[in-house]
């Protein structure tokens, strides 16, 4: 059982999105998590500093400050992009997404449209790259196709939970724009979250690292989840996100 994992992560573009190199060590294949805005070349800074070989993209749901870069960095390495089918869509229309016009101008000039490989993610699948293992849950609220990943406890190495914009260190993501559900992200938490260990370590999609315990502890929404009072405060902004 390997008993070491290697997360580099670093924020991307105007909307400062979390991406995320994960491999069993450096010098080893890798997954690229979210590869937003701007993160072309951090991504290739990260492979080049860990001598890594990508060997797929994988994205917590379709928005553009998420998936910004999909095309660019999916062709520089020729690895497949794997997303919820109910988010595909936005990789192509991230105007729709957002609630905008077509032909309202989107941060200047953006690459926009699928990869060459686009597989399709399902609630429960269970991811096999790199020498590394993915459980994935659907966890709709934020956007219909959100989905999380979560890698096992290793040895002495906590269970590391990759959130995206269900939840953030205090907060969870914003329900007001297009396939946004303030109930549906309430009932992603109870099902998604509230299982996990306190020793989860979360790494979401904007902001700093954070645990299950903390946040079970500290963030007002998932403390209202957890007291199955089925409502919570209403959903803010997320933190620089979309």
């Amino acid at each position: 059982m390997r008993t070491n994992v290697l997360i580099a992560g670093f924020p991307a573009g105007a909307w400062g999105t979390n991406c995320y190199l994960v491999a069993p060590a450096a010098g080893e294949e890798c997954v690229i998590i979210d590869p937003g805005h701007q993160a072309a070349d951090g991504v290739a800074e990260a492979v080049k500093k860990h001598r890594l070989k990508p060997v797929a993209v994988v994205l917590t749901h379709g928005h553009i400050d998420h998936v910004a870069s999909v095309v660019p960095v999916c062709g520089a390495h020729d690895v497949p992009a794997w997303i919820h089918p109910e988010d595909r869509y936005m990789m192509s229309d991230p105007e729709k997404a957002l609630g905008r016009s077509i032909g309202q101008p989107l941060m200047g000039e953006l690459t926009v449209g699928e990869p060459d490989d686009v597989k399709e993610l399902a609630d429960g699948g269970k991811l096999a790259l790199a020498g590394m293992e993915f459980a994935v849950s659907h966890a709709p609220g934020h956007t219909k196709g959100s989905v999380t990943f979560r890698m096992p406890e290793q040895a002495d190495i906590p269970p590391v939970f990759f959130s995206g914009d269900l939840l953030f260190a205090g907060s969870i993501g914003r329900t007001d724009l297009p396939g946004g559900d303030h109930a549906e992200i309430l009932r992603s938490l109870e099902r998604v979250c509230l299982p996990l260990d306190d020793s989860t370590v979360v790494l979401s999609g904007h902001g700093p690292q954070t645990t299950i315990g903390q946040e079970r502890a500290t963030n007002p929404f998932l403390r209202e989840v957890a007291a199955g009072l089925g409502t919570g405060p209403q959903s803010p902004a997320p933190r620089r996100g979309m």
